[in-house]
């Protein structure tokens, strides 16, 4: 087939070169890589093109260019890629002949960032699409004066072609800018040779020391002044004592910046009062920065009134920030991330109650920050991601796009008003308190689920859950009672239950105590099985002998079509009335056997379930056989994971046999 594929394909190249002119041809693009037999098809097809101004192409390797590939000094736009991650594969050294280069992408080059050594020949490029380490990796990047971006300089990178001067070559450079091994540069002069001051194309200024660097010179940074228009800076690990004079000094010139990010300075007086326009602020590792208030770094009431994201991160030093009294000052918050600040205390966005209002706040992330106050989450309504970790007051973490609320350890008081009519998903987690009394306000609410709590002792609370509710989760909840039959097992909407303890010592089983129960409230009548009264489509259970009761199959006879035994550590066979009861689940669609490793054997009349289309036998080493009576003609997949080898061959044997079975094998 692949022979008649080849033949096929090369008379239709045959066909295309007689209906084109191969020689003057100005565009080619080849979107795919092909095989050997393929590439050399089409090498041989377009051999005599030599007046290409567009090549796009993907290639196995360099071998698979077209063959006078060094010819083609007529490109002006070229693309190379390659899915392969190959560091022994090199650009093509002949790439640097193309001295008529207006675009070259190699943002799909995933082999060897090594560029060919000339490459700055290419006099006329003004677009390098790339990575950034492939922009770091041009020596003598200043003849290629044409170009708008080059986003990676890496000062004295090699001993030559790196030095700062190349940059000030660029005058047409725009974009975004990162300058790395600052430590480098000696002297303001030597700084001052980038020129940088002069690039009003750019748009976004890193400026980067190295991490290890404990003293810079000062003057060094004044040299690498922006231009007044650069909208974003940077400034990472200077370690000089004072911040540049264009920054902090009494004649600013960056006031027009919208972001600013300073990480492991040492300098801690920022000029905020003059960066009236900034939308963004990020401070990093700066050890010595203490509090901002009302006159810090000429701070006052119009300060941060543009200001949408704010990030604090590892300030071993800082305790406060005191807004002021203004409720216009943040009133444009949108995002705050707050990280590793163990002595923080307030933020003036995060009290109770603020005079500062943030009408705009969607996302707040607080992670180990001990002392930090915190409101009852979400504090405002207009919050849609709210992430509280690694704290001491446990984890909550809301999610508003996907209705979703999940705490583990979480004691603080929480804002439930602020999600009414927006909550479908809530889980509880680690002894979290759990607010009872709430819990019917949540009308929207469809998932409920409490994990591994120790305080939650009895069914009955469950009666606060609102009717909405269809799936109900209660995993490893060990000290759970059973206070009498809860009605909520009958609820119309409830679609699915989980009730098990996966852990291997768990002393008792919820699930046999609920199920018991059930059974007990259907032979006393105090539960009738009417029509419409039990919906669950999916329940999972930690106890087969206490679902495989007559009694219980009957109420989900016609309704139950996922089954799931999970982590039964106590079942050693089935008996007659269990396999009997079995059959009663008339709708069954999918069971599965999930960790139950006592368990000897499958029970032996799964033929009979004609309604069963998937079965799942995972983590049960004492299974040593599928069921000799053989399983359902409806089933569609078989999974056997974990087990025994015996029944993973006899699944892999069943492949053969029945075609329209999809098996799943292996340990």
């Amino acid at each position: 087939m692949e022979d008649r594929y080849e033949e096929t394909f090369r008379r239709e190249m045959v066909k295309l070169r007689s209906k084109i002119d191969i020689v003057n041809l100005r565009a080619l693009m080849v979107f795919r890589a092909y095989g050997e037999n393929i590439d050399e098809i089409l090498k041989e097809t377009f051999k005599e093109i030599e007046g290409l101004r567009v090549l796009l192409v993907e290639v196995e390797s360099v071998e698979s260019l077209p063959n006078n590939f060094s010819k083609l000094i007529h490109l002006r736009y070229l693309k190379i890629r390659t899915p392969k991650y190959d560091p022994e594969v090199a650009l093509p050294s002949t790439l640097s002949r193309f001295y008529h280069l207006i675009l070259l992408d190699l943002s799909s080059w995933h082999p060897s960032t090594k560029l060919p050594k000339d490459i700055s020949r290419l006099i006329n490029l003004r677009h390098f699409v790339a990575g950034q380490e492939l922009h770091s990796n041009v020596p003598a990047v200043g003849k290629m004066k044409c170009l708008k971006e080059l986003t990676e300089f890496c000062v004295k990178k090699e001993s030559d072609g790196f030095e700062l001067s190349e940059l000030g070559a660029l005058t047409e450079l725009g974009g975004k800018l990162r300058i790395c091994n600052l430590e480098n540069v000696a002297t303001k002069e030597e700084a001052l040779k980038a020129k940088l001051v002069s690039k009003g194309g750019l748009k976004k200024l890193t400026l980067v020391w190295g991490g290890d660097q404990q003293v810079a010179k000062s003057d060094v940074l004044d040299g690498l002044e922006p231009h007044r228009n650069l909208q974003a800076l940077c400034i990472e690990n200077h370690g000089g004592s004072t911040g540049p004079s264009w920054f902090c000094g009494s004649n600013i010139s960056t006031k027009m910046l919208a972001s600013l990010h300073l990480e492991g300075v040492s300098w801690v007086d920022p000029p905020f009062g003059h960066l009236l326009h900034l939308t963004s602020l990020t401070l990093k590792k700066i050890s010595g920065l203490c509090q901002i208030r009302p006159g810090f770094g000429g701070v006052t009431d119009r300060s941060f009134m543009k200001l949408k994201k704010i990030g604090l991160h590892s300030l071993p030093g800082f305790t406060e920030w005191v807004g002021s009294p203004d409720a216009q000052t943040f009133s444009g918050l949108e995002e705050i991330r707050c990280s590793s600040c163990p002595k923080l205390c307030s933020l003036p966005f995060l009290q109770e109650p603020s005079a500062v209002t943030c009408n705009h706040l969607t996302s707040l992330e607080i992670s180990k920050c001990p002392m930090l106050f915190l409101p009852p989450m979400p504090h405002t309504s207009t919050l849609t991601e709210v992430d509280v970790k690694d704290s001491p007051v446990g984890r909550m973490a809301y999610n508003g796009i996907f209705k979703s609320l999940s705490f583990n350890g979480y004691i603080r008081e929480v804002a439930w008003h602020n999600m009414a009519g927006k909550l479908e998903s809530v889980r509880f987690g680690g002894g979290s308190a759990i607010p009872w009394t709430e819990l019917p306000k949540l009308t929207s609410l469809r998932e409920f689920q409490i994990e591994e709590d120790p305080s939650f002792l009895s069914t009955a609370l469950l009666s606060n859950l609102p009717t909405s509710l269809t799936s109900l989760w209660l995993p490893d909840c060990e000290n759970l009672t059973v206070d009498g039959f809860n009605p909520l097992i009958a609820a119309v909407n409830l679609k699915e239950l989980v009730v098990c303890n996966t852990r291997k010592d768990s002393p008792r089983s919820v699930a046999a105590d609920l199920l018991s129960e059930l059974a007990v409230a259907s032979n006393t009548k105090l539960l009738l099985p009417a029509a419409g009264c039990f919906q669950l489509e999916t329940l999972n259970v930690d106890c087969i002998s206490a679902m495989l009761a007559a009694p219980v199959c009957s109420l989900f006879s016609t309704t139950l079509h996922k089954l799931f035994f999970s982590s039964d550590q106590r079942v050693e066979s089935f008996t007659e009335e269990e396999e009997n009861a079995l059959q009663l689940l008339t709708s069954l669609q999918s069971l599965c056997f999930w960790k139950c490793r006592c368990l000897p054997a499958l029970p032996q009349g799964l033929h009979s379930l004609s309604s069963l289309t998937e079965l799942q036998v995972v983590g049960c080493p004492e299974i040593r056989s599928l069921p000799k009576g053989g399983l359902p003609t409806s089933l569609r997949e078989l999974c056997v994971i974990n087990c025994s080898p015996e029944p993973q061959e006899q699944g892999k044997e069943l492949r053969g046999t029945k075609p329209d079975l999809y098996v799943y094998c292996y340990t």
